[in-house]
């Protein structure tokens, strides 16, 4: 193929370029054999439609394929995508969250018959859905908060845990004696800690000693409060970031300038001099995030102060 038909592979192939026909057709294309391939997913797990099963594979074999030829397309058009030529260019998408998918939606249709280990990557596909919504403000806008609160959710995570470690050994040395068969190990203390802090409870692991009750109340209210501490990061990071699109950043100026030069194409945001707010890209608006690439004629809205 010429130079210029691989560019032209790249704009098809890539999501929400709104103004291109064949790209909006072949994204239609993509969404539809996604759904395809994980509606024949779940059927083949119903007995009761076994007579079907032949159909259902062929149709996961075709989809399958079509994953195939999509995934050679996007690492031989990569260069495109990171502003960069070479094997670096196509390392960083294979090890992207995109590529990786992409690869675990491919190989276990190879290996059905090996290890477990690649009939369990089958799953993988169902994160294929993501691709419908990533051209999406609202996408952009979650995968910006979590990625900018990535620290304190880290942070109450880790709290989460601790909480759940000494509960579980709590529980396994109030309930030990009374339940061996149920209480058999700190790892039941675990599964009893996890059901009641993110849960009611399943029934099957409950104290019945009255210290053990006692615990369990307790660990069911700071669970209520442990669980609230991410619900709150992620909640002021969504007011945080629907300020900043707004352009609320306290500067009261706001700048703005079109993509026409090789300076900031194919740069991230993260690299930028500026505190991007907005990228307008063909009449779209796009909340940035730090990896997002930046493409020609892209409109950048920025602050005019720090973050």
């Amino acid at each position: 193929m010429k130079h210029i038909d691989k560019k032209r592979l790249f704009d098809i192939i890539q999501i929400g370029q709104t103004g291109d026909t064949p790209s909006k057709l072949f994204d239609l294309f993509i969404v539809s054999t996604i759904l395809l391939n994980i509606l024949s997913l779940f059927l083949l797990t119903f007995e009761s439609l076994s007579p079907l099963f032949p159909v259902l594979r062929a149709v996961e074999g075709v989809t399958t394929l079509v994953f195939c030829v999509e995934y050679l397309a996007r690492i031989w058009t990569a260069e495109y995508l990171y502003g960069e030529k070479g094997i670096k260019s196509v390392i960083r998408f294979m090890l992207s969250f995109d590529g990786i998918v992409d690869l675990f939606t491919i190989l276990p249709f190879f290996f059905l018959g090996g290890f477990i280990a690649f009939r369990f990557l089958r799953v993988a596909r169902i994160f294929h859905l993501f691709r419908i919504n990533t051209a999406y403000d609202s996408f952009n806008v979650i995968t910006s908060v979590i990625y900018e609160k990535r620290n304190q959710l880290i942070s109450s995570i880790f709290i989460l845990w601790v909480l759940i470690l000494a509960s579980s050994l709590c529980m396994y040395n109030a309930e030990h004696a009374a339940q061996p068969d149920v209480f058999e190990n700190a790892l039941s203390g675990v599964w009893y800690s996890v059901a009641t802090i993110f849960t009611v409870g399943y029934g099957d692991v409950y104290p019945v000693t009255l210290v053990g009750k006692l615990m369990g109340m307790c660990i069911t209210f700071l669970g209520v409060g442990a669980v609230a501490i991410p619900t709150g990061i992620i909640s002021a990071g969504f007011v945080e970031q629907y300020t900043k699109y707004q352009g609320d950043n306290g500067s009261g100026k706001i700048e703005s300038l079109r993509v026409t030069s090789d300076e900031f194409k194919g740069k991230q945001v993260g690299e930028l001099p500026m505190r991007v707010i907005l990228i307008v890209r063909e009449g779209e608006a796009i909340v940035p995030m730090k990896t997002t690439t930046v493409k020609y004629n892209d409109v950048i809205v920025y602050g005019m102060g720090s973050e």
